[in-house]
């Protein structure tokens, strides 16, 4: 079967090279951001992507399996770098929710200003997301408190607790996996460096040998050198700005929903008077 790979048609080998990898990381980003089962679905994005990684360098340019079998390293890393790019994509696309978030707010504000506290949580509910599950989460113990005897800086604390509590289950939503790409990224660097060394170690045992050096393996172990420097720059550098991305969509998130408790709150207060 391999044999049959690395004597395929240009035409199997780039779609190979291309599909397979894309299809995979995919598949199993979505699966990962739309499932529970996040350890089952890690594990075999591990076993899966490490196949396909095999049968990849099988298919690349006989330059390029020149970097040796650290390439297939490289290259599983790069299918987890994507798959994690794509679950966080959709995951932080859930957590916008229905709407754009400024005109969730627009009617949210309008709601509580006309004091349909129920429509407001309905509305919350249509909407969905991280901000909206937050918000949700202080108008609902506003309701439940408001009929109990307390004084006004007690009701606050306790909306505030709510709002908290709701926020720390929806922070880890929002980060998670985001430690796998800085992995990825340091990793990524550290297999391509383990691989420029062991070229640069072929490459002196070449000029080793009495006499002449020997052309062909000194150009081998040059090019295994270069070869790995590359694809371990392009999974850290990747790693580097997809984690600087998403921990800035992250932080956006959070900051328009505290922008949007404070405005609840001090809507609330004004109900009140």
């Amino acid at each position: 079967m391999l044999k049959g790979l690395v004597e395929a048609p240009m035409i199997v080998k780039i779609l190979i090279m291309g599909v397979l990898p894309a299809v995979l990381a995919a598949g199993i980003g979505i699966a990962l951001a739309l499932s529970k089962k996040v350890g089952l679905i890690t594990f075999l994005l591990y076993v899966i992507g490490l196949v396909a990684s095999f049968v990849i360098f099988k298919t690349l340019p006989e330059y390029i399996q020149a970097g040796g079998p650290v390439v297939i390293s490289l290259i599983l890393l790069l299918i987890l770098l994507i798959t994690y790019v794509i679950e966080r994509s959709l995951t932080i696309g859930r957590a916008r929710g229905a709407k754009p978030v400024a005109v969730f707010m627009e009617e949210f504000r309008e709601l509580l200003r006309a004091g349909n506290l129920t429509g407001a949580i309905a509305a919350c509910n249509a909407q969905k997301g991280s901000t909206a599950n937050v918000l949700r989460a202080g108008l609902e113990r506003y309701l439940a408190i408001q009929n109990e005897n307390l004084t006004p800086d007690k009701k606050t604390a306790e909306v505030q607790r709510a709002i908290e509590e709701a926020n720390m289950l929806e922070t880890p939503l929002l980060e998670r996996n985001l430690i796998m790409l800085t992995t990825v990224a340091s990793i990524g660097t550290m297999v391509g460096l383990t691989g420029t060394t062991i070229g640069m170690i072929r490459a002196f045992q070449a000029m080793a040998h009495a006499g002449a050096p020997d052309a062909s393996q000194l150009a081998r172990g040059i090019s295994e050198a270069l070869i790995n420097t590359a694809g371990g720059l392009f999974n850290g550098i990747g790693g580097i700005v997809a984690n600087n991305y998403f921990m800035n969509k992250v932080s956006q998130f959070q900051y328009a929903t505290d922008e949007a408790v404070y405005e609840m709150q001090q809507l609330l207060t004004i109900g009140e008077k």
